[in-house]
């Protein structure tokens, strides 16, 4: 990846990078930005979720790791082993289940182990890049996943997409988690991203042996927020064990099909966004 082109005013200017290419994302119908206050809240694993329940709908979706310092898309797919190649049309993305159109920086570099230690203006020029030179072909939806809070990556994309977009914030229950939260929606509030709901991950345990659930957490955290905000509650995620195990051995689809309950919550989610 190139740094920033030194033709425009990211360097210097707090509104990020102002070369907006018109023809960015010309083929992508929908973007979602799958965002975070708080770090820990389980977003990586919602947004890689979220685009595989799309495109088991029929949809073709995109997926766009945008997490620079710990891009956990490649393991939850398993493919952490395999880079990204070019082609006379950009960079060619990963195809994953489900038909998911997979990039990340994960599957770019050399060392899956090194450190990413970018200034902002680097950020911002290789975010442009992942947007701008990957062949993405036609798509109905392309999901970002964001870092944690609302810093460089978060501000460049949004401010570099100007097509069709929307924002899904994800939380925990817990009140240190709703906190930082209340900052990602102001964040959207101000750059104009409208907001299509919460989603609340961990609301509660799903016992393995008799599969009744239960709020090991603070309980309601997710729909205060989205009251707060005006938005909808889209849905309730449990921590189910089959699922979790099903992430951490790459293989989330299978997760999906065996969790019912993680499904369900998926399925609700990804109705609001048709």
């Amino acid at each position: 990846m190139s740094e920033c082109s030194g033709h425009c005013d990211s360097c210097s200017a707090k509104d990020g990078c102002k070369e907006k290419p018109a023809e960015i994302l010309k083929s992508v119908k929908k973007v979602v930005l799958v965002l975070s206050g708080k770090g820990g809240v389980g977003k990586s694993t919602v947004a890689a979720a979220l685009a595989l329940t799309l495109a088991g709908e029929g949809k073709k979706v995109g997926l766009l790791d945008v997490d620079f310092h710990g891009p956990s898309q490649p393991t939850l797919f398993n493919v952490q082993h395999l880079r990204m190649e070019g082609s006379a049309l950009g960079m060619e993305p990963l195809t994953v289940a489900r038909g998911v159109k997979l990039v990340s920086l994960g599957l770019l570099l050399d060392d899956e182990n090194k450190a990413i230690i970018w200034r902002g203006p680097v950020k911002m020029g290789v975010i442009k890049q992942l947007l701008e030179e990957v062949n993405w072909g036609e798509l109905d939806y392309l999901v970002l996943d964001f870092p944690p809070g609302t810093g460089d990556e978060s501000l460049s994309a949004c401010q570099l997409i100007t097509g069709d977009k929307c924002a899904i914030v994800v939380t925990t229950p817990q009140e240190v988690a709703l906190a930082d939260c209340r900052k990602c929606i102001d964040f959207c509030a101000q750059l104009h991203v409208p907001i299509a709901g919460v989603i609340e991950n961990m609301s509660a345990f799903v016992c393995p042996d008799c599969g009744a659930e239960h709020a090991i957490f603070a309980s309601g955290g997710g729909a205060r927020l989205a009251a707060g905000a005006g938005v909808p509650l889209l849905a309730e995620i449990p921590l189910d064990p089959k699922f979790l195990a099903r992430c951490d051995a790459g293989d989330i689809d299978l997760g999906l099909k065996e969790s019912a309950p993680v499904r369900n919550a998926m399925e609700n989610a990804a109705r609001a966004l048709n």
